[in-house]
């Protein structure tokens, strides 16, 4: 069996340090907001390049309390991809505020930046670009747009573009334990330049409190365990050279798959512009591809069968298919391959055999 992402590797690795971090925290008995909390927030905001690292529950909030921040609410409306995880539209939806949703670039399935420019309105109150699979989505116009730009940068920690890693207002991001940067359960963070949003960030995380038993305004229980974060920094040490790993896999399975018949693979972006968090090809007769490569032992997955306007929960914005016809072919045709940094060169090459004999 060739793992889709080998977890039990990448925790060997940092074993050691985790088991001296639990340790020291168990023993301190710091276990919500402790100081490990603290050095990662410091440490995380430094790798993004920017200010201030607020750590949370999870991903889906890390979204929401960014959203909320910039003053999303009931009434508003909010711009962001149709192809993407419903954690996006859930997280907009949960702030009260209605998704707009627009179809992707249909080459890079990134957002589409004049579609998303022409869906903002006079109830827009921001406009969410997913760094979807780890690739950084375009950022220039959208950043012009008149509408804070709120990240959802839960697929692509690490990557860049002209010496940036946030651009936006605000980014969101998730250490559920597959991402680039994984936590041992779920977490999220948000990262900010601004002081003002990562204390509103801070405030509607922690029940709207600064200080105990003193509430500011209505908040939330979404704070990022001590645990988790002694996790998050033993692998944060380790993030480059593991993303630098991923970037050498997506570099041979191109090489590997270069002659395939019927494979698409995804298109090359400038060198520190994706992290590889996930690998998708498209394929024709893409369900029996699949399942013939899991049947072979290859770890595969579909990331995501159903665009947002497509799923039951969003059945009320009042979408049918063909409305994205961008991101209702790609959802039929994606398929996602073994990656993460220990991939070896020899499972890869079995890979691409599989794929082969699967579209043979």
């Amino acid at each position: 069996m060739i793992p889709f992402v080998d977890l039990a590797a990448a925790h060997a690795e940092v074993d050691a340090e985790v088991r001296e971090g639990f340790d020291r925290v168990l023993a301190g008995t710091a276990f919500v907001q402790g100081p490990d909390v603290a050095e990662f927030e410091r440490e995380y905001a430094a790798f993004c390049r920017t200010a201030h690292c607020v750590g949370l529950g999870n991903g889906t909030d890390a979204l929401e309390l960014a959203l909320r921040a910039v003053g999303v609410g009931p009434g508003s409306e909010v711009v962001l991809p149709a192809n993407t995880f419903v954690a996006t539209a859930e997280a907009v939806a949960r702030a009260g505020a209605r998704p707009v949703l627009v179809d992707p670039d249909p080459g890079t399935l990134l957002m589409d930046p004049l579609a998303a420019l022409q869906a903002v309105g006079a109830s827009t109150a921001a406009i969410v670009p997913v760094h979807l699979f780890g690739r950084l989505a375009p950022m220039d116009l959208l950043l012009h747009a008149g509408v804070p730009v709120v990240e959802d940068a839960a697929q692509s920690q690490g990557a860049e573009r002209d010496g940036r890693r946030t651009f936006g207002a605000i980014a969101a991001t998730s250490f559920y334990p597959g991402k680039n940067l994984g936590a041992y359960g779920d977490a999220g963070a948000v990262v900010t330049a601004s002081p003002d949003l990562a204390r509103s960030v801070r405030l509607l995380a922690n029940h709207g409190s600064e200080r105990k038993y003193h509430h500011e305004t209505l908040g939330f229980n979404s704070r990022l365990d001590t645990l988790q974060a002694v996790v998050l920094r033993a692998k944060l040490r380790r993030l480059e050279t593991w993303n630098a790993r991923r970037q050498t896999a997506a570099a041979r399975y191109a090489e590997l798959l270069a002659d395939v018949p019927g494979v698409v693979l995804p298109p090359q972006p400038p060198p520190g512009e994706h992290v590889w968090h996930l690998y998708v090809i498209r394929v024709p007769d893409r369900d029996r591809v699949l399942a013939a490569l899991n049947d072979a032992g290859i770890g595969c997955g579909i990331h995501y069968p159903d665009p947002v306007h497509l799923t039951p929960a969003f059945r009320h914005l009042g979408h049918a298919r063909g409305d994205f016809p961008a991101a209702e072919k790609a959802a039929a045709e994606i398929l996602s391959l073994p990656m993460h940094p220990h991939l070896t060169e020899a499972h890869q090459h079995q890979v691409a055999a599989a794929l082969r004999e699967a579209l043979h």
